[in-house]
């Protein structure tokens, strides 16, 4: 590949023919950004194994993977972090959505991925010192403020159950205690501490917190996922 600041190339199988070097050729950091591990999938990696060559510095490049929850769908994704994880990358989860999926090769090189139009990706090789250093210091301020993926697992979210989505509805519509706990068929006393063991997997300190909060977290009062502080 010539020594242009910037080069768009077209598809994976032109990234690794035309910019494979650049992978295997990694010597102190291997900086990816990405929604999906599949955004940079065998070839990229195939090509950045080939430098793990006998030779290299004992300790090789330093390999910091930042993904978002989107990269783990399922069980078999989490696995499969787990795995890379397992072989030395340290593996960030960002809450965040990414702005660009992103590679930074020695602090040197940069390679965008683009959106696949037509079933083709295309990536950009950004070799300007300034834009390289410009997109670094943005992983690397969106990697300092995200939990490794054990942390982000230990906090995986539990399931909003229909008892505790009606008590949110409550506390939206502004019943008062005893009005809610009629409502729901329970005692006064269960329908307060069910509301206090809410709060408490919400992390509100009180009851518009714990609305605001649900309402954040799910778009709306609904059946998605709260924090795993208790089973809800």
């Amino acid at each position: 590949m010539n020594d242009e600041p910037i080069v768009t190339l077209h598809g994976e199988r032109e990234l690794i023919d035309r910019a494979g070097h650049l992978f295997a050729g990694a010597r102190h950091e291997f900086l990816v950004a990405a929604a999906d591990p599949g955004t940079w999938s065998a070839g990229v990696n195939t090509a950045f194994r080939a430098g793990l060559r006998p030779g290299r510095a004992p300790d090789g490049p330093v390999l910091h993977k930042l993904y978002t929850p989107q990269a783990l769908p399922d069980a078999h994704a989490e696995r499969r972090l787990a795995r890379m994880a397992a072989t030395g990358a340290d593996i960030r989860i960002c809450a965040a959505p990414l702005a660009q999926e992103t590679i930074i090769l020695d602090r040197r090189t940069a390679i965008l991925a683009g959106t696949p139009a037509v079933g083709t990706r295309t990536y950009t090789v950004i070799r300007s010192p300034d834009v390289v250093a410009g997109l670094r210091s943005l992983v690397r301020a969106a990697w300092a403020t995200s939990p490794d993926l054990d942390e982000h697992l230990r906090r995986r979210p539990a399931e909003l159950g229909e008892e505790a989505r009606r008590i949110l509805r409550m506390l939206g519509a502004g019943h008062t205690d005893e009005s809610a706990a009629r409502l729901l068929g329970m005692s006064l006393r269960t329908y307060r501490r069910r509301v206090a063991d809410l709060m408490d997997a919400l992390g509100a300190t009180s009851r518009f917190q714990a609305g605001a909060r649900a309402r954040e977290l799910e778009g709306g009062v609904g059946g998605g996922p709260l924090p795993a502080r208790t089973p809800l």
